[in-house]
């Protein structure tokens, strides 16, 4: 394995550039217009592949001179990386200082500590789906790929290092490595799609992927240099190299372009799915520079020009893009979000000509390398203290602080775990709630999602001393039989559960309760008349109650700043969500065909000034937690408002 002859793709290759381009572009669309481009995601997958062929390929270089330095190969990892992580982390705390609440601001402390500590995948493995709404709260997110690039760079050269003076083992290593976290890929997505999407050891095969090409291209000793030897076989190649590659390049573009127009966010990422992109950036590498692909699309000079910010332009991008929807209270418009990336296109160039290539291609490397890293640990542990000091409260008035800086404990509340189910528990966990009591005290049964827990403290402050109050609820599951999702596996079954429990012990009164404005109501009807089968008549649906965008303490923040002079209102329409005012009408109407009760959480909360947000002027006194649960005293005002049974 020694004195191997360098291959000519060592050089600096322009159309990887234009990759990087295409591979940038893809994410910025998606994030920006998903809808436009809905595999776009799938662009961290190229860079991926990308950059395990181009640092493998310096690896390999330089073990095969004998110059591989540990300390200078992580010197230039951290001058390559350090300078515009290291900018972005603080511009977005300083943002986050003037606009994000303490919960918020807390949760932005946290991740830039992950993102300084390149672990952000880690950090968000139990915190969001990359996919979720939630997500796209969260300025930091993309720092996810980062991370798992980082990682397996701290383990990558001490690997080749160790193996590189025996023979035939890199290959094999290499191959073996590839297939065990392809495999545990494949495997994760069936049974947690969220943990392998942000897993290091189920990401780790695209990266080397990237390193077996580097590989091929490198040694004339790998199983397709050897075929090549063979005469025919070789003459036929040599003849048709330039046809053959054109090919490669071709396919390659059509199987990325495939990928950003068919793969989806509901498909089960990474998993086999995630063979297309890293097909296609395998191929588009392999194929050469020559090819009329990579000589005419991915080398023009726009594409290398994006490729060579593409780093930065990466980091930019998604906090920009975050803020403006925390802002916005919503989606921005199309002119704020192509405002965005224009912006954030700007921002990559200053970042990369007056940040990147002084710091990367300077002088007195060991002094940089020092001072990058003390910059990046001292706003990691301001990001700690920040997460530490549960975000800061003090930036507010206290007027301010005494309503949005609580923590609100929901699973106590609603009773979590035990007649509140989570997404993974069965309907057997009932077993240790209520049980219905043979007495003379009427029965109530509270059944639906978390918008029927919520109303468990009102319920049992209004009712619970001559009342037997029944809560059955589940998370993300409404009160509608033959409802299935596949994140809630198990709600069909409860509801069918719930349902046969009235057989022997049916309640005096059946609440119906739900975030309607989520569901389909076609199979409302049917769930109604199987109850009334077991003999029940006395049946209440609960309208939803009012949605906050980005949820109430978020409005209140936001109201109070923008009007002089400066107040908490006690009804506010500035904020809401008016999806809940449609569906409240047609429960109403639904309810009278139905000939059931409605009672209407919007026309007790609401009125023509808005809608109540708080009781009192303490942190408990708050109407609602979040965009529409709502709190102990919230909870306890509503049904107090309901009407009595004659």
């Amino acid at each position: 394995m020694k004195n191997l002859p360098l291959n000519h793709q060592n050089k600096y290759r322009p159309d990887i550039d234009g990759l990087r381009a295409i591979a940038v572009l893809s994410v910025v669309i998606f994030h920006a217009f998903p809808n436009l481009l809905i595999g776009g995601f799938i662009g961290v997958d190229v860079f991926f592949v990308i950059s395990g062929y181009l640092i493998s390929n310096i690896i390999f270089e330089n073990l095969n001179k004998k110059k591989l330095s540990f300390l200078q190969f992580y010197s230039r990892r951290i001058k390559r990386i350090f300078p515009a992580v290291t900018l972005v982390l603080i511009i977005s705390y300083v943002i986050g200082w003037f606009i994000l609440l303490p919960q918020d601001y807390e949760q932005l402390g946290k991740n830039i500590a992950a993102g300084a500590g390149f672990i952000s995948n880690i950090a968000f493995l139990n915190e969001v789906d990359y996919f979720d709404a939630s997500a796209e709260i969260k300025p930091l997110l993309h720092l996810w790929s980062l991370g798992i690039e980082e990682q397996f760079y701290i383990l990558w050269p001490l690997l080749l290092w160790f193996i590189w003076g025996r023979k035939y083992t890199i290959l094999p290593t290499i191959l073996i490595l590839i297939i065990a976290s392809f495999y545990l890929n494949t495997k994760g997505v069936k049974e947690n799609i969220t943990t392998t999407f942000y897993s290091p050891h189920t990401r780790f095969w695209e990266i080397l992927c990237g390193g077996l090409l580097a590989w091929i291209s490198f040694s004339k000793k790998t199983y397709i240099h050897k075929l090549t030897n063979i005469k025919k076989i070789n003459l036929i190649l040599s003849k048709n190299k330039l046809l053959i590659n054109n090919t490669l390049s071709a396919i390659g573009l059509i199987l990325l372009a495939y990928g950003f127009l068919n793969i989806n966010k509901n498909l089960s990422f990474p998993g086999l799915w995630a063979v297309i992109p890293v097909t296609a950036s395998i191929l588009l590498i392999y194929s050469g520079p020559n090819t009329w692909v990579n000589k005419k699309i991915l080398s023009n000079n726009l594409a290398v020009w994006l490729g060579l910010i593409s780093f930065p332009l990466y980091l930019w991008h998604w906090p920009l893009l975050t803020f403006a929807r925390i802002i916005e209270s919503s989606t921005p418009s199309y002119k704020i979000r192509i405002f965005i990336i224009m912006l954030s296109i700007l921002l990559a160039w200053i970042t990369y000509k007056y940040l990147e290539l002084p710091i990367r291609f300077g002088k007195k490397n060991k002094i940089t390398t020092a001072q990058l890293s003390v910059a990046m640990l001292i706003i990691g542990c301001i990001g700690l203290a920040t997460y530490k000091y549960e975000g800061l409260s003090f930036r507010f008035p206290k007027i301010v602080q005494n309503l949005i800086d609580f923590r609100f404990d929901y699973r106590k509340a609603y009773r979590s775990g035990t007649c509140f189910l989570d997404p993974e528990q069965d309907h057997t966990s009932f077993k240790t709630c209520d049980s219905i009591k043979s007495n003379e005290r009427q029965t109530i049964l509270l059944w639906g999602d978390s918008h029927a827990a919520h109303l468990y403290p009102g319920y049992k402050a209004s009712y619970g001393k001559t009342h037997n109050i029944i809560q059955r609820t589940t998370s993300g599951c409404p009160p509608i039989l033959d409802f299935t999702v596949d994140s809630r596996p198990y709600c069909k079954a409860i509801n069918e559960s719930i349902l046969n429990s009235l057989n022997n012990n049916a309640p005096d009164k059946v609440v119906l309760a739900a975030i309607w404005t989520d569901y389909s109501l076609d199979k409302l009807d049917k769930t109604i008349s199987r109850i009334k089968e077991r003999g029940i008549n006395n049946i209440q649906l609960i309208g939803p109650v009012p949605h906050w965008n980005d949820g109430l303490p978020k409005q209140l923040y936001m109201y109070f700043n923008k009007n002089i002079p400066h107040s908490v209102p006690y009804r506010m329409s500035y904020g809401l969500n008016n999806n809940f005012f449609e569906t409240d009408k047609i429960l109403k109407i639904k309810s009278q065909s139905l000939k059931i009760t409605y009672i209407s959480a919007k026309d007790i909360l609401c009125n023509d000034d808005g809608c109540i947000t708080r009781i009192g002027n303490l942190q408990e006194d708050l109407t609602a937690w979040d965009y529409g649960h709502l709190t102990v005293k919230g909870s306890e005002l509503l049904v107090s408002k309901f009407p009595k049974d004659e």
